[in-house]
């Protein structure tokens, strides 16, 4: 199947279906492609916020602060391979690109002035607050479209995002 560069990035067409022996409805499956590659983007985007953090954190317990990010991101790039497939698999094409995520993502710009540890913290709080609470959209939509492979993966995400929020919340806790 040949198609232009315009359409492989989504400009046109964001749900470009490959064939796929999927057994789904055309609408189900064009809306979870669009799905998938929303929280792809989320997750990439996220993934580069963590390594701004990591890169940037000066303070007390850095050295401590330095290796969670770096463990966050390490997640994060995992989910973000594991949601990428899904859309492959469901017959998609999966917008991976830096700059595809950042128009993707669902996510705020980082806190450029962030330094200090605890608004490393704070900032990557709210960020990990907000994917989660759009993968439990995404769970619902996914449980409406009758596709339990993309709620479990859904739900496998969320279940890993809230454990790193609670790492992110417990070293805000004094």
């Amino acid at each position: 199947m040949a198609h232009d560069l315009m359409s492989l990035t989504g400009m046109t067409n964001s749900n470009i279906k490959f064939q796929s022996g999927v057994k789904m409805d055309d609408r189900a499956r064009s809306h979870l492609i669009e799905r998938s590659n929303q929280l792809l983007a989320s997750l990439l985007d996220l993934h580069s916020q963590v390594k701004q953090a990591h890169w940037n954190i000066k303070g007390p317990q850095f050295f401590a602060r330095h290796q969670l990010f770096d463990d966050l991101a390490a997640h994060l790039n995992a989910w973000a391979d594991d949601v990428a497939e899904r859309a492959s698999t469901l017959g998609g094409y999966a917008n991976g690109t830096v700059r595809l995520a950042s128009s993707g993502s669902v996510l705020d710009e980082y806190d450029l002035e962030a330094v200090e540890g605890r608004r490393h913290l704070g900032a990557l709080r709210d960020r990990y607050a907000k994917l989660g609470g759009v993968l439990r959209e995404s769970i619902g939509e996914a449980a409406r479209l009758e596709d339990p492979v993309s709620e479990d993966l859904f739900t496998e995400v969320l279940r890993g995002v809230e454990l790193d929020l609670w790492f992110l919340e417990s070293h805000l806790n004094n």
